[in-house]
């Protein structure tokens, strides 16, 4: 078939596997994991390495060459594009759209309903090469419904409130309330999400 599957791994029905896929890869770093379970009606597409000790619910899709490291929770309805790469304990919602090229780092949280853009990057180590680094890790918490535009660099611990909009290449280096727009480098909020008008005319407020 193209592709492997390990026997640590237990796949919902109407799964369709594409070509070099494997499931269920044992990290070689020793960590405690279980086997990884795939929900119902699963599309994963070429190429996708997904590690043991996974949790992910149906309707869940991945792109092309996706990479998912082990012990995640990952919710229903979940697409996760082309590249994009998960790494170890992160927790993802019901809802979540992760565009392709998206870094997701260890230790962060996407909440139901939120979308990342392609080419973002979540981060978690404010001083990288500091010995004591793994003592401070923190992902970022992106919170309900929040929208991080493409490009944009989101720093360790920050939380971007509900419904916020991110815009594109935004460096966010703070707290976002919710309800928001924010955008530049550093960002700063600039408007509301209410005050948000479409300028083609399709529709009066895109985010109410």
């Amino acid at each position: 078939m193209g592709y492997k599957i390990y026997p640590n791994v237990e796949l919902g029905v109407n799964a369709k596997i594409g070509e070099y896929v494997v499931l269920g890869v044992t990290p070689f770093k020793s960590v405690k994991s279980s086997g990884t379970v795939i929900g119902e009606n699963a599309v994963i597409r070429s190429h996708t390495v997904i590690y043991c000790g996974n949790k992910i619910g149906k309707n869940f899709q991945t792109g092309h060459h996706t990479l998912i490291r082990e012990n995640n929770v990952i919710g229903d309805n979940v697409s996760i594009g082309s590249s994009s790469d998960v790494a170890f304990e992160v927790s993802i919602g019901d809802n979540v759209r992760i565009h392709s090229n998206v870094f997701i780092p260890e230790y962060s949280t996407l909440e139901e309903g939120c979308w990342i853009g392609p080419n973002s990057v979540l981060t978690n180590a404010l001083h990288p090469i500091c010995p004591e680094v793994k003592k401070c890790i923190k992902g970022p918490t992106i919170k309900t419904g929040a929208k991080v535009g493409a490009n944009s660099t989101i720093l360790p611990g920050v939380v971007v409130g509900k419904n916020c909009l991110i815009g594109a290449g935004t460096v966010v280096t703070r707290d976002v309330p919710d309800n928001k727009v924010v955008v530049g480098n550093p960002g700063r909020v600039v408007k509301d999400i209410s005050e948000i008008d479409c300028k083609f005319g399709y529709i009066d407020k895109p985010y109410k």
